[in-house]
């Protein structure tokens, strides 16, 4: 694989065309759901690929990160971007220790290259250099997103962003204590 290059994206750099060789692709097989306070992984199957509706979204989202204060990631090989990450600068939690990345993700075809890995630690010296103690993920409940979250260190959130709780109720609510 060619060298992948990091760098924090500003305002203008977020465009639909920086999206044109981005594949988010993912075959879903089973996923983690709380029951009884329990959490169960299920035979929960289905394939999520993102379309021009879902980039016009996340388009507007990272524009509106950067313009709150926020900072948005992206990881390049050959000039296409191949993974971004982004982390809001809005504190919560009790003690308004946590800042949310709110996005990490890395193109289907690049993945298992420690892309995901890198934009991940990156964020996190970001979310501390703003200020956090921990960083709050409200992550897909897939087996391989859950999987990669525990091998960067990531656990079950102490506190629940409700919030984010109602908006996507079968993510998992996660926290990195950032040191």
């Amino acid at each position: 694989m060619e060298k992948v290059v990091y760098k924090k994206l500003n305002k203008e750099d977020i465009k639909l065309s920086l999206f044109n060789d981005f594949n988010r692709y993912q075959e879903v097989k089973k996923c983690w759901r709380k029951e009884n306070n329990k959490w169960i992984l299920k035979d929960i199957s289905f394939i999520e690929q993102w379309g021009e509706n879902e980039y016009n979204f996340l388009v507007k989202c990272l524009i509106n990160t950067i313009e709150t204060g926020g900072v948005v990631l992206g990881a390049f090989c050959n000039c296409s971007l191949v993974g971004f990450a982004s982390v809001e600068n809005s504190f919560f939690g009790s003690e308004n220790q946590y800042l949310q990345l709110s996005s990490l993700h890395t193109s289907y075809e690049y993945r298992g290259n420690g892309i995901g890995k890198q934009l991940f630690s990156i964020a996190c010296d970001e979310a501390k250099d703003l200020g956090a103690k921990k960083l709050y993920i409200s992550s897909h409940s897939s087996e391989e997103s859950q999987n990669f979250y525990k091998a960067v260190g990531c656990v079950e959130a102490i506190e629940y962003n409700k919030k984010l709780v109602e908006d996507e109720p079968c993510d998992c609510q996660l926290e990195y204590v950032l040191r």
